[in-house]
């Protein structure tokens, strides 16, 4: 069924004005005005509809996506931010990144908030039904602080506008401060907590994409988890490790959502039992994600720019069958056949060499191949051996893979985050306890892939769970733009906690394939350098934004540590 939310597009934004021109008084009989559009519930969910098609309008044409500025994707070419800014450290206030899709942008974010302000003031003062307001000033709120939440995990602290700002209107000041980055926080998630409740179970048919109860507990447990985490609790406050696991749990309470039987399918079906909340799309509305991040060659076609380049690093985080990482010496991994006896979700996430496209066409990545390694950032070849499968359709016609649209939805949440989320935070309170056992069971086990973590491991403790938690949100989670969070709030990405290199310090690495008289040879090589400096936790507030604001100007120290409204170190 066709969603409101989907096709609404920018109608709203065009015809909406705020100041209005007398220019020969000539009533304009095709225009809505300011008044009709909050008399009528059709009219008004016009507006909220347009907000929700701001999240992430891009998102399955975007060129560069979170993981490749991970270590768990090399970028297309070297002018991609993942190159340039992330991976050179060549991040100042005037130059920085502004996530996949402007996720982070702070200017754009602003106008989001303000869209979301200025609906939830109309709607407050409208004659509408109650019961219309309490559901819909609820999902306002969510998606305020939705974009909320990008930026507390980005930025840290920040100003918290919850009226719509307005230069005719001086009772309320246009430059507002910092918030602290626990003040941001605890708005977040208060908000989230208020909401909830007035939110429905689910949303399907032409709501399916609003928020839901679901959605806003999924959203509060993960700003839980992220502030309980060593970045934002250097101490290790166990209340906050407490609080991220019961939330979590209660999402699972809820009895509304389980995984899926097929992991492969996961991403094709839209709106399926594991999807909470996600970025509603359908046929003709999406963008090519195939031809973005696809194979350069399949068959006969040559049209993918291969930007999904899973590298070694990630590919060796895949255990073997018997559910034992490759480290393992009873993993019975042979590095030369190292594709061989993988688990299930190896297969349905990576290409590797020898790969089938469609069971049709195989894909080489050998020297000398369709698709051969590119070590030098020449073309659109991967440069690291490994192209990725997950999230991509393999059913299109190939004579229309440059321009057939891709309209699978993008999931922001699903229930296989929230049960790693849940098992993540208990882990912390109790060790691996059953119900931390259980969780991430049903996630390693789904549809036959690798046996239960206490049949794989003779022993198991905190540390021992953590490692595993970790291996098991990174190979889960990989290209749902989720690892470059985790090694933030993780704080691993300089260093580790023994002192060596962090993942973000150390070479990127592929896999270079050599036929050498008809036998294949496997050499792991490093594809390039990075650097990644202790400020990068946090990206710096755009010098603009600051240059605009006196206040924010004249913030200085605070438990932020800020100087002149900047982020310590730039």
């Amino acid at each position: 069924m066709k969603s409101k939310i989907i096709y609404i597009g920018l109608f709203m934004l065009l015809a909406l004005t705020y100041s209005c021109s007398d220019f020969l008084e000539v009533e304009n009989r095709n225009s809505v005005t300011d008044d009709d559009i909050w008399t009528k519930e059709a009219t008004t969910d016009l507006f909220l509809n347009d907000m929700y098609n701001d999240l992430l309008p891009d998102a399955n044409k975007v060129t560069q996506h979170l993981d490749q500025y991970s270590d768990n994707s090399d970028v297309g070419t070297n002018w991609m931010s993942g190159y340039a800014n992330i991976g050179n450290a060549q991040i100042t206030p005037e130059n920085y990144p502004k996530g996949f899709s402007d996720v982070w942008d702070w200017e754009k974010a602003y106008r989001k908030i303000r869209k979301c302000n200025l609906f939830i003031k109309k709607v407050t003062e409208s004659e509408l039904s109650d019961t219309y307001k309490q559901q819909r000033i609820s999902e306002a709120r969510f998606l305020r602080a939705f974009i909320y939440h990008w930026l507390w995990m980005t930025y840290g602290g920040m100003p918290l506008i919850t009226v719509p700002l307005n230069n005719e209107d001086q009772t309320i000041p246009l430059e507002n401060p910092r918030a602290t980055a626990q003040e941001t926080f605890d708005f977040i998630v208060t908000e989230l907590g208020e909401i909830a409740p007035l939110l429905n179970d689910t949303e399907t048919g032409s709501n399916a994409g609003r928020a839901t109860k679901g959605a806003a507990l999924t959203l509060k447990g993960w700003c839980e988890l992220y502030h309980a985490s060593i970045q934002r609790n250097p101490t290790n406050d166990i209340e906050r490790w407490k609080k991220a696991s019961a939330t979590n749990k209660s999402v699972m309470q809820l009895g509304v959502y389980t995984l899926t039987s097929d992991f492969n399918e996961l991403f094709m079906e839209n709106n399926n039992s594991e999807s909470i909340f996600a970025r509603q799309y359908g046929p003709d509305k999406g963008n090519n994600k195939e031809m973005h991040f696809g194979p350069p060659a399949i068959g006969p076609a040559r049209s993918g720019w291969g930007n999904f380049q899973p590298t070694q690093q990630l590919v060796d985080d895949f255990c073997m069958a018997n559910g034992l990482p490759i480290t393992d010496p009873a993993s019975g991994y042979d590095p030369n056949n190292p594709y061989v006896g993988r688990e299930k979700r190896f297969y349905e996430t990576i290409i590797y060499n020898g790969s089938k496209w469609r069971n049709e066409f195989e894909i080489t990545t050998k020297v000398g191949g369709d698709n051969s390694i590119d070590l030098g950032y020449s073309n659109d070849n991967t440069h690291t051996g490994y192209y990725a499968r997950k999230r991509l359709n393999e059913n299109k016609d190939l004579s229309l893979f440059g321009n057939e649209t891709s309209y699978e939805n993008y999931m922001f949440f699903r229930y296989g985050e929230v049960l790693l989320n849940f098992a993540e935070a208990e882990n912390e309170v109790n060790g691996p306890t059953k119900e931390v056992l259980d969780a991430v069971n049903m996630v390693r086990t789904r549809n036959g892939n690798m046996p239960k973590v206490e049949d794989t491991f003779a022993s198991l403790n905190k540390d021992k769970m953590r490692e595993i938690i970790r291996r098991e949100r990174r190979v889960e989670l990989c290209f749902e733009d989720k690892r470059w969070w985790d090694i933030r709030r993780w704080q691993i990405a300089d260093k580790l906690p023994d002192g060596s290199p962090g993942v973000m310090s150390v070479p990127l690495k592929g896999m270079l394939i050599e036929d050498k008289n008809g036998v294949l040879t496997y050499t792991i090589v490093n594809v390039r350098n990075r650097t990644f400096l202790p400020k990068m936790y946090l990206m710096p507030v755009p010098q603009a934004a600051i240059d605009r604001n006196s206040i924010i100007a004249a913030q200085n120290g605070g438990p932020d540590n800020w100087k002149n409204g900047q982020n310590p170190g730039y």
